[in-house]
């Protein structure tokens, strides 16, 4: 059976504007921006391409508008490309027109959105590729900067990974230190399921197969591998295939996700996509047009 295509992600118009807003008053300061106040005269016009300086998985095209149509609605931002497309270096993301007060003033958080969201989405795109055709996907964790999760998540979906849970209100996880505490895996679970909702998931984290055998004992809905070697992993998935939804996490690269994959995991989990992705080089450039009006 062919699974459904997926629909592509979504931020809400609402989440873009409180982040772009918070950006822009961080900037703007006191007073504004000064140098653009002190040498552009206020009827200069512009017209400005934002180009990708090298290839790369493009995400937060909408927060870049944002930035530009917050701090002058008249400004035109007109998106050549999609968030999750693919680009060439040198090749153009979209244009904007207007009012050259607004679009330098705008610059830095648009591209700063820009490059840090088309970054997370361009590593998380290398890590997908890597496992294109197995049966595992890779995913986020709760790993991001204080502030950027959603959007961090966004991007990871624009680069073809899955998430995780966004938070602690939204999934049950057990982890190591829960189990320590709560007097094993199975009391853990059986605790939790208790406590849950109908609809809320429970996972737990095992890092041998006597906590995996326990967990299954007790139905957990997923299971978290954690950092256990290639041929424990595959005992691990022979063991709980069709029982439960299994992860593996712990130290995944570039090297080892392929292995990881072909054990026959659901998930691979890894911080990396989120905080070890580096930015794509993104900048803006004011082109033929600009004038005083």
């Amino acid at each position: 059976m062919t699974s459904a295509k997926a629909n592509p992600p979504v931020l809400p118009r609402l989440m873009v504007e409180e982040a772009v807003r918070a950006a822009l008053l961080e900037d703007l300061g006191r007073a504004g921006d000064i140098t653009t106040y002190a040498t552009i005269p206020e009827s200069a016009e512009a017209k400005a391409v934002l180009n990708s300086r090298e290839a790369g998985v493009i995400a937060g095209l909408a927060l870049a508008e944002a930035a530009f149509t917050l701090i002058d609605p008249a400004v035109k931002f007109e998106s050549l490309v999609r968030d999750g497309e693919r680009v060439t270096s040198g090749q153009p993301i979209a244009r904007i027109s207007g009012s050259a007060r607004a679009i330098l003033s705008a610059e830095r958080v648009a591209l700063n959105f820009l490059m840090v969201l088309s970054g997370i989405a361009t590593y998380t795109a290398k890590f997908a590729d890597l496992i294109a055709d197995t049966n595992a996907k890779v995913c986020d964790t709760r790993k991001t900067v204080p502030g950027m999760r959603a959007l961090a998540k966004y991007a990871v979906r624009c680069g073809g990974g899955t998430n995780h849970r966004f938070g602690l209100d939204d999934a049950i996880l057990i982890k190591d230190n829960h189990i320590a505490v709560a007097g094993g895996v199975a009391k853990a679970i059986q605790t939790a399921r208790a406590y849950a909702g109908h609809l809320v998931k429970i996972e737990v984290e095992v890092d041998t197969i006597a906590q995996l055998e326990e967990a299954l004992s007790v139905c957990a809905d997923v299971i978290l591998l954690d950092n256990m070697p290639v041929p424990v992993l595959e005992k691990a998935v022979k063991i709980g295939r069709g029982r439960a939804t299994l992860e593996a996490s712990g130290n995944i690269s570039f090297e080892t996700i392929r292995a990881v994959a072909e054990t026959g995991v659901d998930y691979i989990s890894t911080s990396k996509i989120t905080m070890a992705a580096r930015t794509l080089d993104v900048g803006l450039d004011i082109g033929i047009g600009t004038s005083h009006v």
